[in-house]
């Protein structure tokens, strides 16, 4: 929705948003929050199960990476948060920004309906799970039979 009003791409050509669109700022921040697995939400639930999961392996070699990886965690939140002050916060770098238009209605309940769900894995996720978890039982079982388990 930032690109079809700003028509660029580029992080650096955009600054000061925050002022012009708040609505979608704050689902951008939201979902730039998601993104870097923070508690709460969604993506903490998909990092945390593959970290634990790798991690339960007991030979050394799958610990160590595990740990190693688990900085890929301060790098995604430095970019992330990086990307959310130079695009939302300080001055506004082109003029033809002070002209755009927030969310219509129909955009705000489709990115309020994404932020719903986005909080709801996050703070709820068995249900989730326990959906994805019934589905994959036959190709678990088929898979153990082709692999000799």
């Amino acid at each position: 929705m930032i690109y079809g009003r700003t028509h660029t791409r580029n992080v650096y050509e955009m600054g000061g948003l925050m002022k012009v669109i708040p609505f979608l700022s704050v689902v951008y921040v939201i979902a730039g929050l998601a993104s870097l697995g923070l508690p709460g939400l969604s993506g903490f639930v998909a990092e945390m199960t593959v970290f634990v999961g790798a991690f339960q392996h007991a030979d050394l070699f799958h610990r160590v990476s595990t740990i190693v990886v688990t900085t890929s965690i301060v790098v995604t939140a430095v970019y992330i948060l990086r990307v959310v002050g130079v695009l939302l916060l300080g001055p506004i770098k082109d003029e033809h920004y002070l002209h755009l238009k927030d969310a219509k209605w129909f955009e705000r309940i489709s990115t309020v309906a994404l932020v719903l769900m986005i909080a709801a894995i996050g703070l709820a996720p068995l249900w989730l799970s326990n959906m994805i978890q019934d589905s994959l039982v036959p190709i678990i079982q088929k898979l153990s039979i082709v692999s000799g388990i």
